[in-house]
C-alpha cells in the first residue's frame, strides 16, 4: 500500500487550468451542488455500451481491456491510479457434457445460449464461457436422477420422509430459496454424485413476465452461471485463506482448498430441464414443489441414467484490481473507501457495470472538484474489482494483502453491485444509519419527486403488511422504528454475497452496500448471456436515470464521510439493533426449548400407547432432543450498558462535538476510526475462523443472507449448544469492548 501514500498533485493542477480554480465551491451544500452538475445519464450509458460490449469473465480478453480503460480514465480525471494484481487459481471448462441415457439417441443439453438478433449476444466475439459453474469439482459420472426442489435443509428433510434417497444419484434442483453453492454443496454431504441447477420459469421465466427480447424474463435457453465456491467458509482465492494471492503467496494444493467442491455440477435452462425432469418416475412431489413447466413433477429417480462429465483448466490468472487515490488535505491518513466489481459471467451489463459506471460517474465528478481546487479532507480510495463473481477474488486479495494498513486507516468501505430502477436499499454497520439518513433525505427521487428517504420509509412500513412468517417480529421493528420521523430509518445488516465481506467481516471496517431496485426486472437475465446493454436500458434502467441517482447518493455518502471533522457512527442506531437481535435469539431459543416440551410429550403418550397395547407400534419414537437453558445475563448486561453508553456518547457528541481543540478531535478520531474492530473475535465463529465478526455474517445454510449474533443464533439453530453458550460470552465481551470505546470517546468530548 506504500503507493497509495506516494501520491502526485501534477494531474491536478494540469486540470485546474482547463476547469478553472476559481469555480471552487466553498460550502458542503456547494460541493454537491457542483458535484450532481456533472453527472450525466447519457455519458453514463456510454461507458455501459462500452464495458458490456463483450464478455468480461476472469481471464477473458475484455476484462484485462477494461481494467486498462478504467484505469486511464481515473488519471485523466486528475487520480492517483494503478492495477495491481493477483494470481488465483479460476477454472475454466475444457470439457462439459450432460446427457439423459436410453432410447435410440441420448439427449444432449445445449450448454450454451443462442444469440438473440438485434442484441450483443448476437454481435460480440464469441468467447463467453458455456453454462458452468466455478469451483465445482471435475468429474464423470452416471447415475439416475432425482429431483430435489430447491435443494434446502428442509427439501432433503421431506425427500427422507418419501424414502427417497440421493446416495449414489445425480440431483437436479430449481434456482431459488437459498445460494446456488449451497444446492451441490448440501447434495454433495448427502451422498450425491452430481447436481444439475436450473431456474424454473414460476421464478425468473414466463410465469412471472414476457421472455426476453420480448420482455425482461428468462428465455428457454437462458442458463445462469455462477461460482459454488464454499464461501460460508472463507472467500476470495481457495488456495490462500487469510493471505494475499500475490505471486509469492504459500498456497493450497486444489484437493487441500476447503471450499472446492468435490461432485461435478452444471446449470443448464428449463428449456432443458424438461426433458430430464419428464423422465423421473415415482411419487408426484408436493404443491410447494412444483414450477411452472408443463409436466407432472416427479421426485424420481430415474428409470434412465443421466450422465454427467465436467473437466476444466484450473491454471492461475491474473486479476485486475484498479486503484485510484485523492489524498486527503487535512486528514490523508483516513481513507474512505469506495468499491465496485467490473468482471461478469458474459457481458454483465446490469451485474455488475450498472453499478461500476456508477462508481465512475463518482470519479469523474470528484476529479473536476479537484480541478477547481477543492481537496478532500480524507483520503479517497476508489477501487473497481476484478474476479468478483468466482468468489469475491479482488476485494478479498486486497483486503488481506493490506489488512493491517487497512485496519489503521480506514473509516468505512461503500459498495454497490447491481443496480436497477426502483426504491433506494442498504445494508451494512448499523452505527452508519445516521450518515446514510442524512444523504437519502437530501436527494430526490425522480418517480415521486418527493426525497429519497421519504420513499424508503415508505418502503420499510409497506414491508411489514405481509412479510414472511420468519420474519414477522422483526419486520414489524423495522417499521416501527422507519415510522417514526426522530429515529433514523433503519439499514438491514450485511451477510455476503458482494465485496463487502471481507472489509466488515473479517477486518471489522464500517461497511456500506448501497443500491437501487425492484422496479426495474434484471432476475430472468442474471449471470447469463442476455444480460447485455439493450436488455439493461430496455427493462432495468430505461434513460440511465436510477444509475445516476446511485451515483448521486454514493458520491454524497463518499463527500460527507470525506468532509466530516466529526466521527460519522452515531452509535444508538447500533444500540438499538442489537437489542432488537437479542431479542430474536433469546426467542429462538425459548421456541427450541418449546419444541422439546412438544417432543417429550409425544414421546410419553406413544409410551403409554405401547404399554396399553404393544400390538399397535407405529415407529420408532421420536428422538427427544435436549435443549439447554441458556443464561443470556451476560449478554442481557452488556446491551443494556450499549445502550447507556451509546446515548452517553451520542448525547456528548451533539453537545460538544462542534469546537473542539485540535488536540481533542484528534483523540476523539483515534478512538473512533477502529471503533467497529471491537466487535471480531480473533478465533472466528464456530468452524470458519476467517469470519471474525462476531454480530454479523452470512448463515451457513442462507449463503447470502445475514446471521446477527451469529456465533450464537447458528448455535441454537443447528443444535450446537455449546457453541451457542460459549458465543454469549463471547459476544457480550465484544460489546463490552465497543461500550468501553464509546465511553472513553464521550470523556473526551466531555472535556476529560
Amino acid at each position: 500500500m506504500n503507493r497509495i501514500a506516494l501520491l502526485a498533485s501534477a494531474s491536478l493542477l494540469c486540470a485546474g487550468a482547463v476547469y478553472g480554480a476559481d469555480m471552487m465551491p466553498t460550502d458542503q451544500a456547494g460541493v454537491e451542488k457542483a458535484f450532481d452538475a456533472s453527472v450525466h445519464p447519457d455519458e453514463m450509458g456510454g461507458w455501459l455500451k462500452r464495458l458490456a460490449a463483450e464478455p468480461n469473465q476472469v481471464g477473458s480478453p475484455h476484462d484485462k481491456a477494461n481494467a486498462e480503460w478504467v484505469l486511464a480514465q481515473f488519471k485523466s480525471w486528475g487520480w492517483d491510479a494503478h492495477i495491481e494484481t493477483f494470481e488465483v487459481p479460476y477454472p475454466t471448462p475444457i470439457h462439459e457434457s450432460l446427457e439423459l441415457m436410453g432410447g435410440k439417441k441420448p439427449f444432449k443439453a445445449t450448454l450454451q445460449e443462442k444469440p438473440i438478433p438485434g442484441d450483443s449476444s448476437a454481435t460480440a466475439k464469441d468467447y463467453a464461457l458455456p453454462g458452468y459453474f466455478a469451483y465445482q469439482g471435475d468429474g464423470d459420472v452416471t447415475a439416475p436422477l432425482v429431483y430435489v426442489n430447491y435443494g434446502m435443509p428442509d427439501d432433503y428433510d421431506a425427500l427422507q420422509k418419501m424414502g427417497v434417497s440421493v446416495k449414489g444419484k445425480i440431483v437436479i434442483v430449481r434456482y431459488g430459496a437459498g445460494w446456488r453453492g449451497l444446492k451441490p454443496k448440501l447434495a454433495q454431504e448427502h451422498g450425491a454424485v452430481g447436481c444439475i441447477v436450473y431456474s424454473d420459469p414460476h421464478d425468473d421465466g414466463y410465469a412471472v413476465d414476457a421472455t426476453y427480447p420480448n420482455g425482461p424474463a428468462r428465455p428457454p435457453q437462458g442458463i445462469q452461471r455462477g461460482s459454488v465456491q464454499d464461501m460460508t467458509l472463507y472467500p476470495g482465492d481457495p488456495l490462500t485463506p487469510g493471505v494475499g494471492a500475490t505471486k509469492d503467496a504459500k498456497r493450497l494444493s486444489i484437493s487441500e482448498a476447503k471450499t472446492i467442491l468435490k461432485i461435478p455440477a452444471l446449470p443448464i435452462s428449463y428449456g432443458d430441464a424438461q426433458v430430464f425432469l419428464q423422465a423421473l418416475n415415482g411419487q408426484v412431489v408436493p404443491q410447494s414443489w412444483r414450477g411452472s413447466l408443463p409436466i407432472t413433477y416427479r421426485v424420481g429417480p430415474s428409470a434412465a441414467m443421466v450422465h454427467l462429465s465436467v473437466k476444466s483448466d484450473w491454471s492461475m490468472k491474473t486479476l485486475y484490481d484498479v486503484v485510484a487515490v485523492m489524498k486527503g488535505s487535512a486528514y490523508p491518513d483516513q481513507w474512505i473507501l469506495r468499491g465496485n466489481h467490473r468482471d461478469g459471467w458474459v457481458f454483465g451489463a446490469t451485474d455488475p457495470l450498472s453499478g461500476q459506471i456508477a462508481l465512475l460517474e463518482e470519479g469523474k465528478a470528484i476529479g473536476r472538484l479537484a480541478a477547481t481546487g477543492w481537496r478532500p479532507k480524507r483520503t479517497l480510495v476508489y477501487l473497481s474489482w476484478d474476479g468478483e463473481e468466482p468468489g469475491l477474488l479482488g476485494s478479498t486479495e486486497w483486503a488481506e494483502t493490506h489488512g493491517d494498513e487497512l485496519k489503521k486507516k480506514a473509516v468505512l468501505y461503500i459498495n454497490s453491485d447491481s443496480n436497477s430502477r426502483g426504491t433506494f436499499a442498504a445494508e451494512g454497520s448499523q452505527d452508519l444509519e445516521h450518515l446514510v439518513n442524512g444523504v437519502i433525505d437530501d436527494v430526490t427521487d425522480p418517480e415521486t419527486g418527493g426525497t429519497v428517504g421519504e420513499r424508503y420509509r415508505a418502503r420499510l412500513r409497506a414491508a411489514a403488511v405481509d412479510p414472511s412468517e420468519r420474519d414477522k417480529e422483526h419486520a414489524k421493528a423495522i417499521a416501527k422504528a422507519a415510522a417514526d420521523p426522530g429515529q433514523d430509518a433503519p439499514i438491514e445488516a450485511l451477510g455476503s454475497g458482494s465485496d463487502y465481506s471481507a472489509y466488515v467481516q473479517h477486518l471489522g471496517l464500517a461497511a456500506l452496500n448501497v443500491g437501487y431496485g425492484g422496479e426495474g426486472d434484471s432476475g430472468g437475465v442474471y449471470h447469463s448471456r442476455y444480460d447485455t446493454f439493450e436488455h439493461h436500458s430496455r427493462f432495468v434502467d430505461p434513460g440511465f436515470v436510477y444509475d445516476a441517482l446511485l451515483a448521486k447518493t454514493v458520491g454524497r455518502i463518499v463527500l460527507r464521510a470525506a468532509q466530516a471533522d466529526l466521527p460519522v457512527q452515531r452509535a444508538g442506531d447500533f444500540a438499538r439493533s442489537v437489542a432488537l437481535y437479542l431479542a430474536e435469539v433469546k426467542k429462538l431459543a425459548t421456541e427450541k426449548r418449546d419444541a422439546q416440551m412438544v417432543q417429550a410429550g409425544l414421546l410419553r403418550d406413544r409410551v403409554f400407547a405401547l404399554v396399553a397395547d404393544p400390538t399397535k407400534s407405529n415407529g420408532a419414537p421420536p428422538v427427544l432432543e435436549t435443549v439447554p437453558a441458556f443464561d443470556f445475563a451476560p449478554l442481557e448486561a452488556a446491551v443494556e450498558k450499549l445502550k447507556a453508553s451509546a446515548k452517553a456518547y451520542d448525547d456528548a457528541l451533539a453537545k460538544n462535538g462542534a469546537g473542539l481543540s485540535p488536540d481533542r478531535l484528534a483523540h476523539l478520531q483515534a478512538l473512533m476510526l477502529d471503533l467497529d474492530q471491537t466487535l471480531l473475535y480473533d478465533a472466528g465463529l464456530p468452524g470458519r475462523p476467517w469470519f471474525k465478526n462476531v454480530i454479523y455474517a452470512p448463515g451457513t445454510l442462507t449463503g447470502y443472507g445475514a446471521k446477527t449474533l451469529p456465533g450464537i443464533r447458528e448455535g441454537i439453530e443447528q443444535q450446537r449448544w455449546a457453541d451457542a453458550a460459549a458465543y454469549i460470552k463471547i459476544t457480550a465481551d465484544a460489546l463490552n469492548a465497543y461500550s468501553g470505546r464509546l465511553d472513553q470517546a464521550a470523556a473526551v468530548l466531555s472535556g476529560g
